[in-house]
């Protein structure tokens, strides 16, 4: 299949063979954020800009705020600069069809004109103070009001009945929570949203957003979802239903992207974070992550570095997401670092497609997804130690998996999952809610130490005896022969009587415990959150010692490889064969990103029975015996194919 063309597949879907492209074809996809003055761009040269790059999807402007046909819709605005009688959309998509190149329109429906709000004021967001939104004149509709329940949904009959998209995106899926500018835009107060959350949770709306008003805007988001969605299917079979939810799409949606102000440190693993999430947590679903190439909204024109998009893309590969690079305008950039850094991945990608269909992780972790920092030093830690694993958002698969690690919370499937002969490991200040029995009491932010009572548990900490505490700690009873121990807060200065009085405690800070067929392993206190802020190698030695003794079968992988050498490992059971993924973040330094370290003799070794290994970038085959290899050097990044 290597190498296999687009043309080849869509006679077979004309047939009816493979109706989900997305899922069963590779993908490769460019959008263009169109302004409204891109109207009179050619699309003739569009396309085989797309189709040079190479890209085998675009992902372009249709309607919403602007139409870019001549749309016969009410409320419904074609952009003031298209040309009378011209509908570019229709020939963006026959120019692309003619290259097979899929197209995916894209709608927004936040947003739209006075002349909207004047005839129907009750479709769009009110202030506490009865005040529409309004944004560069454009007033923002609410997701519980009838634009988006009624005209959105005769806008989208319109396009669908007149043109044969192969896919529709939708941004800005919702009421946001700030404007543009960052402006905090607070709770709706408009009358379907008042009556519909006093209906559900018998209150106001509260004056600010909190747990249930997100829950309840969450609800009201999926609700449209699934009324766009079997709007789609049923005009359109073939076409895919695109946006950020994960409910009733086709595709997940999601941002790398950056912003001048958001709190450091820079998270490099932004793309292998939404796309492992997305594809674990919906299997059925196509992940599709947008490199974001501008820096923030103000600066949509200069790029971010070209080492941070290639590093981007390549996670998108490893991960099994689609290539997906976002910009604005058009492909002929002011800055076009973005492009030049991005199109070597697309021809490699295009060399190897058939590397990049029907990817799965043959990851045995799984970590249960979160968005804060105790997840994200947990992320942190399994990569730079190499542990393969899988993110999801649900507990529906726990089975699955060997060991689940849950850093932000027990979902109750974790007790069955136990019981049946799961092991689990948690992490923080909400304990599991069987095997580990009742808390004593809850610790206020505690700056102490744990003692390590026993090393020859924990091998990586053989030259230290103390682990550091900064933060909140749930006290259990005694345990006998505790591994872990609380020294509890003591003088830290001046120096003359530090530690005079110390005091040694026999209070825990881990639990195991047998429960059922399976196992709990339960550290106490917030040490994801500890390894992300600190990245102390006690930490980080602690968490690896506990994951080696919970996992019943060991590790799957085991490498040489540099912490920031990135591995996942993937399989393709259509083809018979495992993927394993190289990712070099080296290059990534504090707010910069520059061209990564190359790396020399990678030793790996793969749990299985695998009578070959070949390195697509090196174009060799590589000796193997009993699953190890070697790479004899890796740049930015390569896949080893095992047989």
């Amino acid at each position: 299949m290597r190498g296999l063309a687009l043309a080849a597949l869509i006679p077979a879907l004309a047939a009816g063979a493979q109706p989900r492209w997305w899922m069963d074809e590779p993908v490769r996809l460019i959008q263009t954020n169109l302004r409204e003055t891109d109207a009179t761009l050619d699309a003739a040269r569009l396309i085989r800009q797309v189709a040079e790059f190479p890209a085998n999807t675009l992902l372009f402007g249709m309607g919403g705020i602007v139409a870019y046909y001549p749309t016969r819709a009410p409320f419904h605005y074609p952009s003031p600069y298209l040309p009378a009688g011209r509908d570019l959309f229709g020939e963006v998509l026959r120019e692309a069809h003619a290259r097979h190149i899929r197209v995916i329109g894209r709608f927004d429906f936040s947003k739209t004109q006075k002349a909207v709000y004047d005839a129907h004021p009750e479709w769009f967001i009110r202030k506490t103070n009865g005040a529409p939104v309004i944004y560069n004149g454009l007033y923002s509709a609410c997701i519980n009001g009838g634009y988006y329940h009624e005209q959105a949904l005769r806008i989208l009959e319109e396009a669908l009945d007149r043109y044969d998209v192969d896919g529709l995106f939708f941004n800005m899926f919702g009421n946001p929570a700030t404007d543009y500018s960052g402006n905090p835009i607070g709770p709706c107060h408009c009358r379907s949203c008042e009556e519909r959350f006093r209906a559900r949770y018998h209150r106001e709306i509260p004056a600010t957003p909190d747990t249930e008003y997100r829950e309840f805007l969450a609800d009201s988001a999926r609700e449209v979802g699934r009324e766009i969605g079997a709007l789609i299917h049923r005009r359109r079979p073939r076409a895919g239903f695109f946006t950020y939810i994960q409910q009733f799409t086709d595709g997940i949606m999601s941002e790398s992207n950056t912003a001048v102000g958001r709190p450091l440190p820079l998270w490099p693993y932004s793309a292998s974070d939404n796309v492992n999430r997305a594809r674990n947590s919906e299997p059925d679903k196509m992940a599709v992550n947008l490199c974001m190439s501008f820096v923030d909204f103000p600066w949509r024109f200069v790029t971010v570095p070209s080492a941070e998009i290639r590093l981007r893309l390549y996670e998108n590969m490893a991960n099994g997401g689609a290539l997906a690079l976002n910009m604005h305008g058009t492909m002929d950039q002011e800055d076009g670092s973005a492009l030049i850094a991005a199109r070597p991945v697309y021809e490699w990608h295009a060399r190897h497609e058939d590397l990049y269909v029907g990817q799965e992780s043959a990851a045995r972790v799984l970590l249960l997804g979160g968005r804060g920092s105790a997840y994200r030093g947990f992320f942190r830690f399994l990569s730079e130690q190499h542990i393969p694993f899988a993110v999801a958002d649900n507990a529906r698969r726990l089975a699955s998996y060997e060991l689940v690690i849950a850093p932000e919370g027990v979902p109750p499937e974790a007790e069955a999952y136990v019981r049946e002969g799961g092991h689990l490991l948690v992490a923080g200040t909400s304990p599991p809610a069987f095997a580990v029995g009742q808390p004593v009491r809850r610790w206020p932010r505690t700056q102490a130490y744990f003692r390590v009572r026993d090393r020859a548990a924990f091998p990586s900490l053989r030259d230290t005896s103390l682990i550091l505490l900064d933060g909140e700690y749930v006290e259990f009873p005694p345990a006998a022969h505790a591994l872990l121990t609380l020294i509890p807060p003591a003088r830290f200065g001046p120096p003359e009587l530090v530690w005079t009085d110390k005091v040694e405690t026999d209070k825990p800070g881990l639990l195991w415990a047998d429960y059922g067929k399976g196992r709990v392993a339960y550290l106490p206190w917030d040490i994801g959150s500890l390894y992300y802020r600190l990245s102390s190698q006690g930490h980080a030695g602690l968490l690896a010692d506990v994951v080696d003794a919970i996992l019943p079968h060991g590790r799957q992988l085991k490498t040489n490889a540099h912490p920031l050498v990135e591995i996942t490992l993937m399989r393709q059971p259509k083809q018979g064969c495992t993927l394993v993924h190289f990712v070099n973040l080296t290059g990534h330094a504090d707010t910069a990103y520059f061209e990564p370290v190359e790396m020399r003799n990678i030793e790996v070794t793969v749990e299985g029975s695998y009578h070959s290994a070949r390195s697509v970038r090196l174009g060799r085959e590589l000796a193997i015996s009993g699953g190890r290899f070697v790479l004899p050097s890796l740049g930015a990044y390569d896949v080893v194919v095992l047989h």
